[in-house]
């Protein structure tokens, strides 16, 4: 049996994390991936999906020429060489991590999936190997609903969508969060007919009300049909389409479209990694728990990434795996002070940080809120930009920002200067006394606090 003093088992975004820091100690490091080096973020996740956003957001430009005062002739789409440009980036990356593990003298792979033979050794294809430190990073994958006849039809996921090599004349998306609004946007800049079916009532539902109408307003404009409150009952094929039977409102519906996209929700790749055998515990759900250090009931042994269940994003896996390196190296960084913040990547974007309207309610707070249209905005006028809004929460008790939603152009950018200064526990006040670069969207952000109001625990 081969010993290794860090075993990783996975190569989502985490891994990257943990290798620049393990590396140079000069230990002895496996790392057992069973599928695409990367994990989904580079392979069918953020790299591939944000390049498709670009060349969605540049077809749609060319095609309002005349708002800017040029013509440009009929917008040609060459799905092949958009498919191309996103192959050769997310590759690209892929490659890049597979080249930093292969080269490093103390790193040894295994292209195999892994499980546990006890709390720590694992079996690896014919392999044993034993491992005083292990980092499970297997990430999550689609769920599909329970739908009748669903196992009849070719349907995909989003990493099955993005193989897809023909673009869909009609594609039908079941779930409205934000997988399935940045496809819907995407597909339909695209050329193709797109129809969400949405269960809850709003898109987007942990938002607030404001938030979910504005981004279900703008995708509606492009043309996207979306059904809410409204739930699959059957599926099946017809000829060479796909037919959904829904129920909306009582009423039943048939849809038909080439293609159909499962996007209502994830599990957790745990239930193949025969953690009975070990003592590590997981939630109702399959996530890994952990403590404020991502470790697990078993000491030496971490989870980190979507797969714990404590951030469902690249970006807090990547904090998942600094986190258990300041632990092991004697810092005291911990998941609770993390302040939750993501993106939902439509055009224009979302940048949301902190605590919902809603959420703040919930737990009782006093509250004051301002939010500013962008049509007020004169940056957004002057670039045609002017969906969205930018809505800030204070906490009336002491006047720290407590969350920030920032819809409109450049959102997912101007939401991080809201991280760092919750973060840095900066006050409004302060805030409100930065001078910043004229003409911008951002410069705007400190004057929303002119319109603050209280909130009424019964708004």
């Amino acid at each position: 049996m081969d010993k290794f003093d860090h075993i990783i088992l996975g190569t989502g975004q985490a891994t990257g994390t943990l290798l620049g820091r393990l590396i140079p100690t000069s230990k002895q490091i496996a790392v057992i991936e069973g599928g695409k080096i990367g994990g989904s973020c580079i392979n069918y996740g953020c790299t591939p999906t944000k390049t498709l956003v670009a060349s969605a957001r540049a077809i749609h430009v060319a095609k309002r020429g005349s708002e800017f005062g040029f013509k440009t002739g009929p917008v040609e789409i060459d799905y092949s060489i958009v498919r191309e440009r996103m192959n050769k980036i997310r590759n690209a990356s892929s490659d890049g991590l597979t080249k930093l593990i292969e080269s490093s003298p103390n790193v040894t792979l295994y292209r195999e999936w892994g499980s546990f033979e006890d709390n720590h050794t694992l079996t690896v294809g014919t392999n044993k190997i034993h491992g005083e430190h292990i980092y499970i990073n297997t990430g999550t994958r689609a769920v599909a609903p329970a739908v009748d006849g669903l196992d009849s039809v070719p349907w995909m996921d989003s990493s099955r969508l993005l193989n897809l090599k023909v673009l869909p004349d009609h594609l039908l998306i079941i779930g409205g969060g934000y997988i399935g609004m940045e496809f819907s946007q995407i597909y339909r800049r695209f050329g193709s007919e797109v129809t969400v079916v949405q269960r809850s009532p709003d898109v987007m539902p942990n938002e607030d009300a404001e938030v979910s109408e504005s981004i279900r307003s703008f995708l509606e404009e492009e043309g996207i049909r979306i059904l809410c409150n409204a739930s699959t009952k059957e599926v099946n094929l017809d000829g060479n389409r796909i037919k959904l039977v829904i129920e909306k409102d009582g009423d039943r519906e048939t849809l038909l479209g080439s293609h159909l996209l499962i996007a209502a929700g994830r599990k957790p790749n745990s239930d193949g990694l025969n953690l009975k055998s070990t003592g590590i515990k997981t939630d109702r759900r399959g996530f890994i728990q952990v403590n404020d250090y991502c470790r697990t009931d078993v000491n030496g042994v971490f989870a980190v990434g979507d797969v714990n269940g404590r951030g469902a994003f690249t970006h807090t896996s990547v904090n998942d795996a600094e986190i258990v390196l300041d632990y092991l190296f004697g810092g005291s960084r911990k998941l609770s002070t993390r302040i939750p913040i993501y993106g939902l990547f439509t055009d224009p974007p979302l940048g949301r940080v902190g605590m919902t309207e809603k959420e703040a309610l919930s737990k009782g707070m006093h509250i004051m809120k301002a939010l500013k249209p962008m049509n007020e905005i004169s940056r957004a006028k002057e670039m045609s930009e002017t969906k969205g809004f930018a809505k800030l929460l204070i906490n009336a008790e002491n006047d720290l920002i407590i969350g920030a939603a920032i819809l409109g152009p450049g959102g997912d950018e101007i939401v991080n200067m809201f991280a760092a200064i919750m973060h840095s526990n900066i006050p409004c006040r302060k805030y409100r006394e930065v001078v910043l670069i004229h003409p911008t969207v951002s410069e705007l952000m400190p004057w929303v606090l002119d319109g603050l109001q209280e909130v009424s625990p019964n708004a």
